[in-house]
């Protein structure tokens, strides 16, 4: 047996997202402008809050980290997606694959945790308003923020050791367009028991523990809005969630669909065209829902674009 990650395998074969040569170029073309607009709205989104003070605020340093998380994770993908449109055979070594899981594990964990703090966040905001800025400090926020990345890191650094053990043979071709982790745990002639019960706690973790958090928050955010006599004040605390409410939906139901269907070859064809949504689309959309239906950051873009025009 060889030693160092046990596997004869050196390279893998990515399937990729279609095997018709005629889809190619407009697919090629199509992730091209997602990722051109990921870029710029989220790198967008990072500028903007870091130069309006009046964005200084708990909610817009977490959203600014969510941009952060949306941009990394989308780079880590589409790139090497776009190449693998271009080329003959869709290779990518060992040792690049295994780097691609690791980042996209930690974005990807990031990223659900993120999106709970920010419930966290406007839960306070709205059921326990005067008590928000010591609640939030900048000391809170930053311990979180610490914390969100610190579940990152030892999520994607214990799934990477566990798949780094098993023993890869012959089999080669990845049922995906990237390194995911259920596309490459087909492959293994070795046991991997250990890496699916890791995979399943880990999963309740990151995703149901999240999921609760995000749930738990809104019941009580939903119950204090209905207390709120005057129409103006329900629909003004209503619009301050809305956009985070878009976000999760779209990040958690793509997610669920997922990882939480019986897998199978057809179960994992219908799972690429829904891990399309939270790897590329989702890092695509969250600035536009965010700049689209937040009065705050539409305020402080059409005074950054008129700082612009006027100088």
């Amino acid at each position: 047996m060889l030693k160092g990650n046990l596997s004869e395998v050196t390279e893998f074969i990515l399937a990729g997202l279609t095997n018709k040569p005629e889809l190619q170029l407009p697919l090629f073309l199509l992730f091209l402008a997602i990722y051109v607009v990921t870029v710029v709205g989220n790198l967008g989104m990072i500028i903007l809050i870091l130069l309006s003070s009046h964005l200084h605020t708990p909610m817009y340093y977490f959203l600014s980290s969510l941009s952060f998380i949306d941009l990394c994770q989308s780079t880590v993908i589409i790139p090497k997606m776009l190449m693998n449109f271009v080329t003959v055979k869709n290779i990518i070594s060992y040792p690049e694959c295994m780097t691609q899981l690791y980042f996209f594990i930690i974005f990807g964990i990031a990223e659900c945790h993120m999106l709970a703090v920010m419930a966290y966040d406007r839960y306070v905001a709205i059921c326990n308003p005067l008590l928000y800025n010591a609640v939030m400090s900048f000391q809170v926020c930053s311990s979180m923020i610490f914390g969100v990345y610190s579940i990152a890191l030892i999520g994607a650094t214990t799934h990477t050791i566990c798949m780094l053990r098993v023993h890869f043979c012959k089999a080669n071709v990845i049922n995906h367009y990237f390194c995911d982790l259920f596309p490459l745990l087909e492959l293994p002639c070795s046991d991997t028991f250990i890496n699916e019960v890791v995979v399943l706690c880990f999963s309740v973790f990151n995703i149901f523990i999240p999921t609760l958090t995000i749930i738990s928050s809104y019941i009580f955010i939903i119950a204090s809005i209905l207390r709120i006599k005057s129409t103006e004040g329900r629909s003004k605390a209503f619009s301050t969630c809305s956009s985070h409410i878009s976000a999760v939906a779209i990040f958690f139901g793509s997610l669920a669909f997922m990882y939480l269907q019986p897998s199978s070859v057809s179960s994992m064809d219908q799972g690429k065209v829904s891990s399309v949504f939270y790897t590329i689309v989702v890092p695509m959309l969250n600035p536009l829902i965010y700049s689209l239906r937040n009065k705050d950051v539409k305020v402080a873009l059409n005074k950054f674009f008129e700082r612009k025009f006027f100088l």
